[in-house]
């Protein structure tokens, strides 16, 4: 059976302490209730890293540079409906608070712990190659 591709992206904020920023879908969205990497769709013409920086500041209120944003790894996943394809970027410096403002919980979570946050199943290798390697 062929799925459309679906290409979004996605960061691993790290604060000082090396914890990872998590947030929580909000009811009324599809995989409501589990956690998950800031990020999103590509609009038409962008780039992943542009994508990324508006996503961010879309979510988070954060302003980020694209040279913060450092490649790290990818997931493939097919869904019933599509195959999900997601860069994961790492991102340790911005500017400004994180204020969600689509009404979603944010978590700082320890590489370790991030297991114990259910999420949708595209971003659990995720989880377990940011606690091995980073």
């Amino acid at each position: 059976m062929t799925r459309p591709v679906l290409l979004v992206v996605a960061a691993a904020l790290f604060d000082p302490e090396g914890r990872i920023l998590l947030a929580q879908r909000p009811e009324g969205k599809a995989l409501a209730g589990l956690w998950e990497f800031p990020g999103g769709k590509l609009e038409p013409g962008e780039t992943p890293e542009a994508a990324l920086v508006r996503e961010l500041h879309e979510e988070l209120s954060l302003t980020v540079n694209e040279t913060s944003l450092e490649p790290l790894t990818f997931a493939s996943f097919t869904y019933p409906a599509f195959h999900l394809l997601m860069p994961l970027y790492g991102c340790r410096s911005w500017s400004g608070p994180v204020r969600p403002r689509e009404g979603q919980a944010i978590a700082w979570v320890e590489k370790s712990r991030l297991r114990d946050y259910p999420a949708p199943p595209a971003d659990l290798p995720l989880f377990d190659w940011l606690a091995l390697r980073i």
